[in-house]
């Protein structure tokens, strides 16, 4: 049964929760695509590994604030977004969502199984699918992660959202760098209570790390203020080199 979403509104903001008091989303009614919530624009430090992917699959659209700084900032990306509780998908129009085209979708599904049979490989898939007891064991399993990591293109990135500090985030921990080989890391975000795991391939971290400056430096103006606050936090963790594979 899907849990029931909730609308809370007041003169400034529109904001997303379930049966708990947390809040999932937030929009500002002034300007319905700015990215409110910290974690939100810390998840989007995907750019400084690839700035113009060429797909996105996003699993969990709450009120689909990465869906729309995605179709709006990013055009010639192609964009799923995969969302379990058709409650959520209902509110689209609410939350200013525009409507399915030829670049992007949002499709009603377990994202968990349609990693099991994906339409294609992502350059970047985005984990962010909390329901009112928080994070899902199908969205942070080692076999989620290990289907992940298939639906990922060569020098494809994952970014997954999870709870900062918190046993299971430390499981998390274990289990991404498991099936990554150790090539991830992970950095909260300026306002506290998200921890944002990323992990890939390959040497992009080491690569991104080295790059880090010029790479900052020919983002879009509207990127780096996206990530301002974020930056030296992910350069920071960067810095700190990639977490060694854990072992059972």
């Amino acid at each position: 049964m899907s849990e029931q979403a909730k609308l809370h509104q007041n003169s400034q903001t529109l904001s997303l929760s379930f049966e708990s008091s947390l809040i999932q989303s937030c929009m500002r009614l002034a300007d319905p695509d700015e990215l409110v919530l910290d974690y939100t624009r810390a998840m989007m430090g995907f750019l400084l590994f690839n700035p113009a992917p060429r797909s996105v699959l996003m699993i969990g659209l709450g009120g689909g604030a990465l869906h729309k700084y995605i179709h709006k900032h990013l055009p010639e990306t192609d964009l799923t977004t995969v969302e379990i509780n058709p409650g959520v998908i209902e509110l689209r129009q609410d939350f200013c969502i525009p409507p399915d085209d030829e670049r992007s979708r949002i499709v009603c599904a377990d994202g968990a199984a349609f990693l099991a049979k994906p339409t294609h490989q992502f350059d970047i898939i985005l984990v962010d699918g909390f329901n009112a007891a928080g994070l899902p064991d199908a969205l942070c399993s080692p076999g989620f992660y290990r289907r992940v990591k298939a639906a990922l293109a060569s020098q494809g990135l994952m970014v997954a959202n999870v709870q900062a500090d918190t046993a299971q985030t430390r499981e998390i921990h274990k289990r991404v760098g498991r099936v990554f080989e150790g090539t991830m890391l992970s950095f909260e975000s300026d306002e506290g209570g998200n921890d944002i795991v990323l992990a890939g391939q390959g040497e992009a971290f080491t690569q991104a790390a080295q790059e880090f400056e010029a790479r900052w430096h020919a983002l879009a103006e509207v990127h780096q203020a996206t990530l301002a606050a974020t930056s030296t936090r992910l350069q920071r963790a960067l810095i700190r080199g990639l977490r060694p594979l854990t072992s059972p």
